[in-house]
């Protein structure tokens, strides 16, 4: 009875047990298809998500970061890169070098005051985006290169008029340039600005003319930038900016020229060192010509020329004699070697025998 009680209980446990196996199993199932119905979920979810302003922004390369640089991120840095890619004259840099040196003595005496000039970057720039670029208010100096026959922009930033009227008119060192904002330049601004703005072109001229004799000369003052346009928004152009300090007052000054403009002196600016001539040497060259100034050359006047068989010419003996066609009147050549030079008549002059030179003989194209 009791090993038939032991049977029975044995198999009631297996029962049991068999049982909550196939409880777990179907626990496990479930889960593993809660977690893949939970990852669709997410990858769904994931992929519906829309970004946001700041993403956006960061993707095209327009963030805050980005612009206070200078340098572009993302897509707009490609579109950067494609748009400012042109040859970089080296030769500017140590115009513009040149230039901060004199620009620093000549407003010293201009203001008697403490003046420090420093040049921040020289870059190339489309004009169209460097009009979109300048803070207002601002003066805007229109100047014409008059050997090349061309103009640049000067731009003077509002923080440097302030400083340079202060300055000019007397005011105290230590208190900062008094700005007032919403009003027009007045006439004695924009005079005084003019007056800054012909030093610095002076200077820019005598930084120039070791490389190229040019004059800058002014020739009007804007404060519109629309009115202020000297080229097509999509020609490229060379911008330098000044900073100008004078203790704790300054400003910056922004020198554009467009690639048009430099275009004669184009040449020269892609030099590496100042007097490079791609392997001319200038005095060898000037060595050269004045030697063949100096040369002699022998000139032969010719009265006439016969064409005659070669069995008569060896037929000639001592004492035959020739017949010219030639008469006191006729036109005389001088030749040297092969090369026609002048027409003249015959005469004579202390007992020599003469030919005066009557034209040159212009040498035609060949054919």
């Amino acid at each position: 009875m009791s090993s038939a009680r032991t049977a029975a209980d044995e198999e009631a446990l297996a029962a049991a047990w068999a049982a909550s196996l196939e409880n777990q199993d179907g626990t496990q199932a479930a889960a593993g298809e809660a977690d893949a119905g939970g990852d669709e979920f997410d990858a769904t979810a994931s992929a519906a998500r829309v970004l946001n302003q700041n993403e956006i922004d960061s993707l095209l390369g327009f963030d805050d970061g980005a612009a206070n640089d200078g340098d572009g991120s993302g897509i707009r840095a490609i579109i950067d890169s494609a748009l400012v890619s042109y040859e970089r004259l080296p030769m500017l840099e140590v115009v513009f070098d040149r230039m901060v040196r004199l620009l620093t003595t000549s407003l010293r005496n201009f203001t008697s005051d403490n003046v420090e000039v420093s040049i921040d970057n020289i870059t190339s720039i489309r004009f169209g985006d460097y009009l979109n670029s300048i803070p207002l208010p601002a003066m805007i100096s229109v100047f014409k290169a008059e050997e090349w026959d061309n103009f640049g922009l000067l731009t003077v930033d509002s923080a440097l008029i302030y400083s340079i009227v202060d300055v000019l008119l007397g005011g105290r060192r230590g208190t900062a340039a008094m700005r007032i904002e919403g009003r027009p330049y007045t006439t004695i601004e924009r005079n005084l600005v003019e007056r800054m703005v012909t030093v610095i072109l002076a200077d820019l001229s005598a930084a120039f003319e070791p490389l190229s004799k040019v004059t800058f000369r002014f020739d009007r003052l804007e404060t519109n930038p629309r009115f202020a346009t000297i080229a097509r928004p999509a020609n490229a152009a060379i911008l330098a900016r000044l900073r100008v300090d004078m203790e704790d007052r300054g400003g910056r000054v922004e020198m554009l020229m467009p690639y048009a403009t430099l275009e004669p002196v184009r040449e020269l600016l892609l030099q590496m060192f100042m007097g490079e001539k791609f392997g001319r040497d200038s005095i060898w060259e000037s060595h050269l010509a004045g030697e063949l100034w100096n040369t002699n050359v022998s000139i032969q006047a010719v009265l006439d020329e016969l064409v005659l068989p070669l069995h008569e010419v060896m037929s000639w003996k001592v004492g035959t004699r020739l017949q010219l066609n030639a008469t006191p009147t006729s036109e005389i050549r001088l030749l040297c070697g092969e090369v026609p030079m002048f027409t003249g008549s015959m005469g004579r002059k202390g007992g020599h025998i003469a030919v005066r030179i009557a034209e040159k003989i212009e040498k035609g194209p060949k054919s």
